[in-house]
């Protein structure tokens, strides 16, 4: 059924005594279309949208506009795997505003060259692989040579910068995909709001019915996907203009209290569970680290050193174009008694980014943290090659942001590191130690899994000691 049509039908069984089968024949006689405008558009009955679920392919998109994607906390959905596929015939995305300019001559040949590294890593690495991880006799060989791909891709994939073209299929309720469609109209960049235009006209039409044509129905036969909710999607002005907001009262304050430059910066760990500390706190040094590149522990500590009045300009900067429909953006959801805040390589990072059990604050992807280097480039004798190619792409970027900030971007490569902040409950804590340090993982987020059960372990040793994670030295490269 299409969404609008099986949504209404399951709002009219709940408030109805009939059985479901009579309240499909009654919605079939009855305009869906005036239900949701009475119902959900003007009465504000959102919960009504929750029933109805589509299914949506985005192709050709770029890993940055993928990553913006899965945003979403109410979301399901998988993106193209960089550990189980070549990237190189993929391509990459080019911002339009550098088409036919001397900028897009620069992109190219930083792209250039990191798909050169890509390419040339791989063969090598798988070959290293095989010498030194045997095939078992009870494997076969396409399991073998599948999970000896999959270890080589884990480190190559280092060096694929954000514009890597990939897809992504999500499931979600067209009560989401309403706030989806929203949330990319408003945004800064322009491919999402590409992507967001796509969206609406998507659901004014019909959607894709192969699996119908294969099945015998006649072409043609489908419906349009959402055409109420194609109308009334629009671009929220908070959403908008919050975060540009946001980022032009952090500059001011972080400037004057000398932590928007690395230098002076605290040196970090990889993983800090962070102190419990007062709910306004909080909310005031989550929106500066949103806006900013410094450690959540120096933006809180400037943050407890100002007066109430001061931290509630702060919040009030982010509440002071609200409309009466607008939710709170993410950084309001604060409260949790578990706050990590996670620095490591955005290859490993999109792997935890995954999880829905808990609130992320991710800071703008950026060179200026540096990069990692997989461990097993450094057994291979390979590292020089690779890191000789990202100290050159990272003066390459630097350089580029100075010109055009969106471009550089795109630029940026996973093996370069971003900092996000996790919060959570035990539960999902545990789940993700346990999860995530498992043997079939890789590197990089099996070792900030690990670190996040020490962490919890140092402070807190009953909870710690409950957690069954596997150290990261612990290691089967051919379990996938």
């Amino acid at each position: 059924m299409p969404p609008e049509k099986s949504a209404y039908a399951l709002a009219r069984y709940s408030r109805s005594p009939d059985s479901i089968e009579d309240s499909l024949r009654w919605v079939h006689a009855h305009s869906s279309e005036k239900f949701w405008e009475q119902f959900y558009f003007a009465y504000g009955h959102a919960s009504i949208a929750d029933l109805g679920h589509v299914i949506i392919c985005f192709e050709h998109i770029s890993e940055l506009a993928a990553i913006r994607l899965e945003d979403e906390p109410l979301w399901d959905g998988q993106a193209k795997s960089s550990r189980y596929q070549n990237y190189s015939p993929s391509g990459c995305y080019v911002p339009d505003s550098i088409r036919g300019t001397e900028t897009e001559g620069a992109y190219l040949g930083i792209l250039g060259s990191l798909f050169t590294g890509y390419a040339q890593l791989h063969d090598p690495m798988k070959r290293f692989l095989s010498d030194h991880t045997p095939r078992p006799a009870s494997m076969k060989e396409g399991d073998y040579d599948r999970a000896i791909a999959a270890r080589a891709f884990d480190v190559t994939r280092y060096l694929l910068p954000l514009a890597s073209r990939t897809n992504v299929g999500q499931v979600v309720s067209i009560r989401t995909l309403e706030k989806q469609i929203a949330r990319l109209l408003s945004s800064q960049l322009p491919e999402l709001r590409t992507i967001g235009e796509e969206l609406k006209d998507a659901c004014r039409r019909p959607p894709l019915n192969v699996w119908g044509e294969l099945s015998g129905q006649p072409a043609g036969s489908a419906e349009p996907l959402a055409p109420t909710l194609a109308r009334h999607a629009q671009p929220s002005v908070y959403q908008a203009e919050v975060y540009t907001d946001l980022a032009r009262h952090a500059k001011e304050v972080l400037k004057a209290a000398g932590l928007d430059q690395p230098s002076s910066w605290t040196a970090a760990e990889a993983v800090e569970l962070i102190e419990p500390h007062h709910p306004v706190d909080e909310l005031a040094a989550t929106l500066l680290y949103r806006a900013s590149q410094a450690p959540y522990r120096d933006t809180l500590r400037l943050v407890q050193s100002w007066t109430e009045k001061q931290k509630q300009d702060t919040i009030e900067v982010a509440l002071r174009k609200r409309g009466p429909y607008d939710e709170l953006i993410k950084e309001f959801r604060s409260g949790y008694s578990f706050i990590f805040d996670i620095l490591m390589d955005i290859g490993g990072w999109r792997d935890l980014h995954r999880h829905r059990r808990c609130q992320q604050i991710q800071q703008t992807f950026t060179v200026q943290h540096g990069y990692d280097v997989p461990p097993a480039l450094t057994e291979a004798g390979l590292a020089s090659d690779y890191c000789a190619a990202m100290d050159a792409v990272k003066q390459d970027v630097e350089r580029l942001r100075k010109s055009h900030q969106e471009a550089a971007l795109y630029a940026v490569p996973f093996g370069f590191k971003v900092r996000c902040l996790f919060k959570m409950d035990y539960a999902e804590a545990e789940y993700i130690a346990r999860l995530r340090s498992g043997v079939k993982g890789h590197w990089s987020y099996r070792t900030i899994a690990w670190q996040m059960k020490q962490k919890l372990a140092e402070r807190y040793p009953f909870l710690g000691g409950q957690i069954q994670a596997t150290p990261p030295d612990v290691e089967d490269r051919l379990t996938r």
